[in-house]
């Protein structure tokens, strides 16, 4: 079995206010292994986010350790990618010019590059483009696409420096039903093919199924890691699983989960008290 390329160790994380302090993680315990495509689900407020933006180096943590690669995380790098459910795209550049931004601010930083750095730069980008399903629109704008080929732009933006890990909060959440499929499959293509570690974090558990090859089940108050499920599914994958029984057993189970560890279960038994004496 493959060495965790990510080892999460007792990281909890405390917010300050001039009130109170307000502990958002405690004793989150985790390893990660090269390629894993891990989800994480739970209710709001458990952590979920802030724990991505730990591993993404825009949040620091209050205690406990986190390595990747066996080196402390002290910050953002290029071997991490975060991809935000809005697009963040620069509105002013074209599709082409937003994939390849993050790269041409490495060349123009580095004392010295070849014109070959160039030259795979773009060629990169090309192939990236492609991949996304985005060669017609290379010299489009932002507005003038819609959300699903935006969160494309922002994929491909992501992938360009090839990270080792991608970090997606959200992504496909504005998105509708039909395009949310769409990229669902797409994602899952770009895994095999960039071979990325991919931690993703949702609150629809269908697609937390369908996409991880493992589920975090997170838990509030504080948050902390409840449950870990291995999801029962081939790698190779389709859209029908998803009426399948193994896969709507495991989603009953973990939606179960989350209305018990958010207390959810218990405001319901009461609602139905109220509603059976409402009655009487």
């Amino acid at each position: 079995m493959d060495q965790p390329c990510i080892r999460i160790r007792d990281v909890g994380k405390t917010f300050e206010t001039r009130e109170q302090s307000i502990q958002a993680l405690s004793e989150v315990n985790l390893d990660v292994r090269p390629n894993e495509f891990i989800t994480f689900v739970g209710a709001s407020g458990c952590g979920k986010s802030t724990l991505l933006r730990i591993l993404a180096g825009l949040e620091t943590h209050s205690s406990g350790e986190i390595l990747l690669h066996d080196e402390p995380i002290d910050g953002p790098g290029v071997d991490r990618a975060m991809v935000f459910q809005h697009y963040s795209l620069y509105p002013w550049l074209t599709v082409m010019q937003n994939i390849r931004f993050c790269r041409q601010l490495k060349v123009i930083s580095d004392t010295v590059y070849s014109q070959s750095d160039v030259e795979t730069a773009s060629g990169r980008a090309d192939a990236l483009l492609s991949l996304m399903g985005l060669q017609p629109f290379a010299d489009a704008y932002p507005s003038q696409l819609s959300g699903g080929m935006q969160q494309r732009v922002a994929i491909a933006r992501a992938l360009m420096p090839r990270p080792d890990i991608m970090l997606m909060d959200e992504p496909f959440g504005a998105l509708d039903a039909q395009t949310r499929e769409v990229m669902h499959d797409l994602i899952r293509h770009v895994h095999r093919l960039e071979k990325s570690t991919i931690l993703f974090v949702t609150h629809d558990v269908e697609e937390a199924i369908y996409l991880g090859s493992r589920i975090v089940l997170m838990a509030p108050r504080p948050g902390r890691i409840d449950s870990i499920y291995e999801v029962p599914l081939p790698t190779e994958r389709h859209q029908d699983m998803k009426l399948e029984p193994e896969f709507i057993r495991l989603k009953r189970e973990i939606l179960s989960r989350i209305r018990e560890t958010s207390g959810v279960q218990t405001d319901l038994e009461q609602l139905q008290r109220l509603t059976r004496g409402a009655q009487a």
